[in-house]
C-alpha cells in the first residue's frame, strides 16, 4: 500500500556530486521522520541522515560536512545532496520513512529498494 522509490544514483568520479531523491506513494495519511541509510559491500547498513517533518536534521559524523538532507512535505519526498564524493561513499543508498496510513493507524517504518552510488577514484 505504501511504496518508497529512490532515484538519482549512478557512477561518478571522486569529487563529484549527486542528488538522490525518494518519493513515497500509496495510502499515506502522514509522514514523520524520513531518512537515508547506506550499505557498502561487505558492511552493515548505516544511518546517513534523518529529517523530521518540521525540518530538523541529523547526520552521521562521517558525512556531516558533505551531505545535505531535505524534504518536500507536499510531495512526500526526501532528498540527499552529496558533494565532494569519495570512493568510500560507494554503497547502495536506501531511504526510509515513518508513515501512518490512517488517522488512527500506528506509525510504521517503510523502506525503498535502494539506489546504487559508485564513486571512482
Amino acid at each position: 500500500q505504501v511504496q518508497l522509490a529512490e532515484s538519482g544514483g549512478g557512477l561518478v568520479q571522486a569529487g563529484g556530486s549527486l542528488r538522490l531523491s525518494c518519493v513515497a506513494s500509496g495510502k499515506i495519511f502522514s509522514i514523520n521522520v524520513m531518512g537515508w541509510h547506506r550499505q557498502a559491500p561487505g558492511k552493515q547498513r548505516e544511518l546517513v541522515a534523518t529529517i523530521t517533518r518540521g525540518g530538523s536534521t541529523d547526520y552521521a559524523d562521517s558525512v556531516k560536512d558533505r551531505f545535505t538532507i531535505s524534504r518536500d512535505n507536499a510531495k512526500n519526498a526526501v532528498y540527499l545532496q552529496i558533494n565532494s564524493l569519495k570512493p568510500e561513499d560507494t554503497a547502495v543508498y536506501y531511504c526510509n520513512a515513518d508513515i501512518k496510513i490512517g488517522a488512527y493507524a500506528l506509525w510504521s517504518n517503510y523502506w525503498g529498494q535502494g539506489t546504487q552510488v559508485t564513486v571512482s577514484s
